[in-house]
């Protein structure tokens, strides 16, 4: 008897000695610790460790289930200054509507970089609006003039809150925000409330002056703009090179998929081309046709060799800069990293034993 008691206290410590812990944070629990200050200081403090070679872009997996109507990808790497590495899984169903599902499903697995124990798993859709508005705006900020008062974004979806928010706190000399919809023309009255709504609650708390958001049609506002964001899923290229002023700067993140355009292949030939990650934007990104096209070269500068002061923004007032974001694993790493240690400091979330 006493031998069997033994033997089951022992079994016990084995089981301890290989159980793992990990903490759970659901989507309202993300939403309520992220915020744009945060996203904007993790977006950039990646693209620096990226640069620095402390941290690694892993290849992108990519798979079709049914062409055209259900997808998924899986983006993964290593950033070693905060300590973790991890994936984003992200599922994208064009038929869930039809059972009263979400087109997209994201879940976010990340480990401790020193002991490869898992560490924490959180819903990545509320991570992932906020992490790419942060992109498109540090893009902005290392490349658009420091005099950029009129700011354009092209796409009034639901990306459109996040960009804004994030260029207004980036770029505070921004005086003007317009929204145009490249298929539409005009934003409605009802979804420039909505949207108008959503920035001040997102920069609810910052340091920040908020104008009233415009609307114009594509070519007026494109015309204006001192700093362009794409926010589309366009495969047809609809921003036309000759309304681009000289000293226009533009950060693209609509095109995430192969064969997606946003912007003319004659202004990315004429502008300084800056990439998040140069393979992945000819692979998937703004660059992807326009390098096929012979129009772009194999290698061009990264933002990360901008932040970090070894290479300038840009060369002069009238060049005109286009910052193509393809959105990097990174990105999402940095931002959860700052996530989990916020739920951690403040008891939010399960932690569950594996």
């Amino acid at each position: 008897m006493t031998g069997s008691l033994g033997g089951a206290a022992l079994m016990r410590e084995l089981v301890e000695d290989i159980m793992d812990h990990i903490r759970i944070l659901n989507a309202d629990e993300v939403s309520r610790l992220v915020s744009i200050p945060m996203a904007l200081e993790a977006v950039e403090a990646a693209y620096a460790q990226k640069h620095a070679g402390q941290a690694s872009v892993w290849p992108l997996l990519f798979h079709e289930f049914v062409d055209g109507v259900r997808d998924m990808d899986l983006k993964s790497g290593n950033l070693d200054g905060d300590g973790i590495w991890g994936l984003k899984a992200i599922s994208c169903y064009y038929d869930n509507p039809e059972r009263g599902l979400p087109v997209y499903h994201g879940t976010s697995l990340v480990f401790d970089y020193a002991t490869g124990a898992p560490k924490a798993v959180l819903n990545a859709m509320p991570i992932t609006r906020y992490r790419t508005g942060a992109a498109g705006a540090v893009g902005a900020k290392w490349l658009a003039r420091k005099d950029a008062e009129v700011l354009v974004v092209c796409g009034d979806g639901g990306l459109c809150p996040y960009l804004i928010s994030a260029n207004l706190l980036a770029l505070p000399q921004l005086s003007r925000v317009v929204i145009t919809n490249p298929l539409h023309g005009r934003t409605s009255d009802e979804r420039l409330g909505e949207i108008q709504a959503s920035v001040e609650g997102l920069l609810s708390g910052c340091d920040a002056d908020i104008p009233a958001i415009e609307t114009d049609g594509l070519e007026a506002a494109v015309r204006q703009a001192d700093v362009i964001m794409t926010a589309t899923p366009s495969y047809d290229p609809y921003l036309k090179d000759e309304w681009v002023r000289p000293g226009t700067h533009l950060s693209c993140v609509g095109a995430d998929k192969s064969g997606k355009q946003e912007v003319e292949s004659a202004l990315l030939a004429r502008a300084r081309v800056v990439a998040d990650d140069v393979h992945q934007c000819l692979t998937v990104g703004e660059c992807e046709l326009p390098h096929e096209q012979g129009v772009l070269p194999d290698k061009f500068d990264e933002i990360g060799a901008v932040i970090a002061g070894d290479l300038p923004g840009r060369s002069s007032n009238d060049q005109v800069t286009v910052f193509d974001s393809t959105g990097l694993s990174l990105q999402d790493l940095a931002t959860i990293a700052r996530i989990v240690s916020q739920a951690e400091a403040d008891g939010v979330g399960v932690v569950a034993d594996l």
